[in-house]
């Protein structure tokens, strides 16, 4: 329990020394007992956050609402609707297809259709949206056939082999639900053997997890199963976790699902491992749990997951590893020979991967997606705990309802079986001989390009040591604006990730990397030229993430525009 100094006393001395009936000092015990409650939570926050921290969002906050009173008058308004009418027109030209020849689905055909038609009418659609089709759809196709291989990450492509066994898996078991096993026991025999090969390859074969559609919902689930596990045997009804600034966005989706206070991190600016001091500060008797990253998502670093799992273990808390972009790459990173990383002229030892999975005495769950280097069709995860007693929080049993008793082992009732059989087909399919191939493949690809970067783009720097297949890197010269490098690459048919904190670009290499690896090289130094002599500033790089960044109210607007993006996605 949280004690501030001198509290205690006070209260001991309203009590002793009160002449005043039982009411009013009924009143004034309530009245201390407010201040101290709110006061220990202040007390906490300063804690977790430092108080130059503390002092700065403050500022910041009160600035923001300023500038938000004065953008809500007249002029003010005018002008931001203004500039959100033109974004949104802008998103609308590149999302939503126009011309006289464009058919919109918008009722059911009052007969239905034979396939020959449904397949013909998907082509249309495909040419109407540029999809691989030049001349006038050149603009909104945007070069980004994924094919190509100039994408980051987004397309984990197997191969078209792996994609026919995935098809006629899916095709044997369109119609399977795991919510009835009785009636589909197939599909719950694959989803338990998926779990337990992930089990073995993070090193807890005796442990348990469940299936979830994608590493949000693992993450989700790992914050809502530490939850329901604080409240139940440590009686904490006001749970807080600390994650790290990198960490994914998941985590905060998931503790405002579940009504958890978020401390976040600040890692430090060379390893971009976070910040252990802040973090043991920030752990007071309402943390439910921990997070590492093993890798992130921003710049595909790593955290000290051996160093959190002491702490978790000192604290009797919650350990949640995210390695959902580590996925079916960091478990076979030792057999492959590249888990020592390299030694660069200096003597310096980079690359290098360190223990991150339940061999690590205090991690409690571990979250790896499938459908990213395990090549599963999109829509599959694997959320896995260290043994089946933690696993029962994440559970959702009603015995009461009036339909009969209702279980569920994750968010979703009704989940598609065929996703559990292309994943599972996926697996037998590729085999440990097979993932060790792409992993030792698109590792060696990543460090092709951290180490091009290195050697020979001075302009730039790698962020971190990245052990594994993602690559961030940013600017150390002032004449060079890392998103006009970004927006440039763009211009040559590539799509990377643009990150923040610092200002960066990441690119997330996969099997489709391999192919186009020397292309990236020559192309990012040419756009780092490009971007000294002739920034143009107009990208959409440097026009989202400045204005994100130019004034208090940056993210409010940023978060304007990405809800117009999302409203865009449902227009017809």
């Amino acid at each position: 329990m949280t004690v501030i100094p001198g509290v205690t006393t006070v209260l001991t001395a309203v009590v002793e020394r009160s002449t005043a009936s039982p009411l009013d000092t009924l009143k004034s015990l309530l009245f201390y007992y407010v201040i101290y409650t709110y006061g220990v939570k202040a007390y906490r926050h300063v804690c977790a956050r430092g108080v130059r921290r503390c002092v700065s969002e403050t500022v910041t906050a009160a600035a923001k609402c300023i500038l938000l009173l004065f953008l809500a008058l007249p002029p003010g308004r005018s002008k931001v609707q203004s500039e959100l009418s033109k974004v949104r027109r802008d998103i609308e030209t590149k999302l939503i297809p126009e011309g006289a020849g464009v058919e919109r689905h918008l009722e059911l055909p009052r007969q239905g259709l034979s396939l020959e038609c449904i397949l013909k009418e998907m082509e249309k659609m495909d040419e109407e949206m540029g999809s691989n089709n030049p001349g006038e759809n050149e603009k909104r196709a945007k070069g980004l056939d994924w094919r190509d291989g100039k994408i980051s990450g987004a397309v984990y492509h197997g191969g078209t082999d792996l994609t026919r066994v995935i098809v006629a898996a899916f095709e044997r078991y369109a119609l399977a639900n795991p919510l009835h096993p009785d009636v589909f026991p197939v599909i719950r025999k694959m989803e338990a053997e998926i779990v337990s090969i992930c089990l073995g390859l993070f090193n807890n074969p005796n442990g348990a997890g469940t299936m979830t559609s994608g590493g949000t919902e693992s993450i989700v689930m790992a914050v809502k199963t530490h939850r329901d596990w604080a409240r139940t045997v440590r009686g904490i009804t006001e749970p807080e976790m600390v994650i790290p600034h990198t960490a994914h966005a998941a985590f905060d989706k998931g503790a405002t699902y579940m009504g958890v206070k978020v401390h976040v991190i600040p890692v430090d600016s060379v390893t971009r491992k976070v910040d252990m001091k802040r973090v043991r500060r920030a752990i007071n008797p309402n943390t439910i749990m921990l997070v590492g990253s093993a890798v992130n998502f921003p710049d595909g670093n790593q955290d000290d997951i051996v160093a959190l799992g002491q702490l978790a273990s000192r604290h009797n808390i919650g350990l949640h590893v995210d390695c959902c972009l580590g996925s079916f790459v960091l478990p076979f990173l030792e057999a492959s020979g590249l888990a020592h990383g390299e030694t660069d002229t200096e003597g310096k030892v980079r690359y290098r991967l360190e223990p991150f999975d339940f061999r690590v005495k205090g991690v409690t769950s571990i979250s790896c997606d499938t459908h990213k280097y395990g090549f599963a069709p999109k829509g599959s995860s694997v959320i896995m705990y260290r043994d089946a007693s933690l696993r029962r929080y994440q559970y959702y049993v009603n015995p009461d309802w009036s339909g009969g008793v209702y279980a569920s082992p994750s968010l979703s009732g009704s989940r598609p079986g065929s996703l559990i059989a292309g994943t599972w087909a996926a697996m037998q399919y590729i085999g440990s001989d097979g993932y060790l191939a792409s992993c030792q493949s698109i590792v060696a690809c990543a460090r092709q390009i951290a180490n091009a970067i290195t050697t020979s783009i001075p302009s730039l720097y790698v962020l971190g040591s990245p052990p594994s297949s993602v690559v961030a890197f940013a600017s150390r010269d002032k004449d060079v604006d890392v998103y006009e490098v970004g927006d440039a690459m763009a211009k040559r048919g590539w799509h990377l990730n643009a990150v923040t904190e610092p200002r960066g670009v990441h690119i997330a290499c996969t099997k489709l990397t391999l192919g186009v690896v020397d292309t990236f090289v020559e192309d990012l130094k040419a756009c780092v030229e490009q971007a000294r002599l002739a920034p143009e500033g107009k990208g959409t790089m440097v026009a989202l993430y400045g204005l994100g960044s130019s004034s208090p109210v940056g993210s409010t607007l940023m978060g304007e525009v990405a809800t117009i993006f999302l409203d865009t996605l449902y227009r017809a």
